[in-house]
């Protein structure tokens, strides 16, 4: 049985209300992560569920099991959003929760300006595709960041787009530590905030924060596209003698040294070395003659199965992993015996090893909880939120103002 103490330290958002209106990614990851951390969180859809509600991958049924993914200890309220008093329905509940998280940016219904005059003190937070006011997605912005231009293989003259969409995932836990901030400065003054978080200037950031921008500006030349090489280090794939893909990174000296000592290369090593004119104690060295060091490491890899690999690599400070594929990875004993997954019982889905929050809080994960049905509460909503009646609830459905 979990102390009382250790349940508070494990949900620190708990008394926090949220609103979430959204669709995608972005904001059903925030609202998710929130609601892992404790918070209240009720997300709002139009009644027969926004785009993202039958969105791939699908069980047999059809049921969602992407939405189920991202929208996991949350409740659900649907409510026809068209109409105006479906509309007052939920303005009334973001008014009393005081947080409102969205990505349908640009409606005047539930703008901050509207809102504000129900709670002052409301905190609002708007992703939005770009800081212009147009639209964008992840893989739309992406392609216009310069990513796919260096993705992929050296000799390619394609963009390659990725398949995580990492600026959805950035921009989720940003949206959810803006919230943070908020609350704890609305905490600390009584004010609310207005919080607008565009998708791809969170891209932008990062490429610029990583260096990828600024690479451009100082140097004026674009980064080239590596393959599975690793820009300013020493990082390369490379193939067993059965077949097996392995990936290997020596960032220090004492990785490349054991690198070269179990490939059995050292010599070799070394004499390349001075036939350069190079020491390979410089990363930028290892990094500019890759492919020649490559050359050398090749051969002991091939000469190898997965097996032997492995166990020699294991025996080192090297930093690898052999490439697996999801099937592989969701047998593997680091999801089936890892604590950050346990077993949930997921209605429409079925039963599967689901991640809580990937924060061991004093050595503990929270565990998932199961994702709502598409309004599964809003009946019990509306009735603690807004005081309605049994007859008040009745008569908005019977309206089809909520479902």
């Amino acid at each position: 049985m979990t102390s009382s103490g250790a349940q508070d330290a494990s949900r620190p958002l708990a008394g926090v209300r949220i609103i979430e209106i959204s669709s995608f990614v972005a904001v059903p990851l925030a609202g998710m992560t929130l609601a892992q951390l404790g918070a209240d969180v009720v997300r709002v859809d139009p009644v027969g569920g926004a785009a993202d509600y039958r969105r791939w991958p699908v069980t047999d049924e059809g049921d969602s099991i992407y939405w189920a993914g991202l929208n996991k200890g949350k409740q659900s309220v649907a409510v026809d959003v068209r109409s105006a008093e479906g509309q007052d329905v939920v303005q009334r509940l973001i008014a009393d929760a005081g947080v409102l998280i969205t990505n349908a940016a640009g409606r005047d219904w539930h703008s901050h300006e509207v809102l504000e005059r129900l709670r002052p003190d409301l905190i609002h937070v708007e992703v939005s595709g770009r800081a212009d006011g147009g639209t964008g997605v992840d893989y739309t912005v992406n392609a216009g960041i310069g990513f796919p231009l260096v993705t992929g293989p050296a000799d390619l003259d394609v963009p390659v787009n990725h398949v995580l969409p990492a600026w959805d995932v950035a921009c989720g836990l940003y949206t959810a530590l803006a919230v943070l901030a908020a609350v704890r400065h609305r905490d600390a003054t009584g004010a609310g905030q207005r919080v607008s978080i565009p998708l791809e200037n969170v891209a932008l950031a990062t490429a610029g924060n990583l260096s990828f921008l600024t690479e451009a500006m100082v140097t004026g030349t674009s980064r080239a596209r590596l393959g599975n090489a690793i820009y300013g280090q020493y990082g390369q794939q490379f193939s067993s003698a059965d077949g097996a893909a392995f990936m290997v990174v020596a960032l220090t000296n004492r990785h490349f040294r054991d690198l070269t000592e179990l490939t059995g290369t050292s010599s070799a090593v070394e004499a390349l070395g001075r036939s350069l004119g190079v020491d390979f104690t410089d990363e930028g060295e290892r990094f500019r003659h890759r492919d020649a060091l490559t050359g050398l490491f090749t051969v002991w890899f091939a000469g190898h199965t997965a097996a032997e690999v492995t166990e020699a690599l294991s025996a080192t400070s090297i930093l690898w992993e052999r490439y697996r594929d999801f099937a592989e990875v969701a047998a593997d004993p680091k999801v089936t015996a890892n604590p950050l997954f346990t077993a949930l019982e997921q209605p429409r889905v079925g039963t599967y090893l689901a991640p809580g929050l990937p924060l061991a809080i004093d050595g503990a994960y929270p565990p998932a909880v199961a994702a709502p049905a598409l309004g599964d509460h809003t009946a019990s909503v509306l009735a603690d939120r807004l005081g309605l009646s049994d007859a008040d609830v009745a008569a908005l459905r019977d309206a089809g103002t909520v479902a």
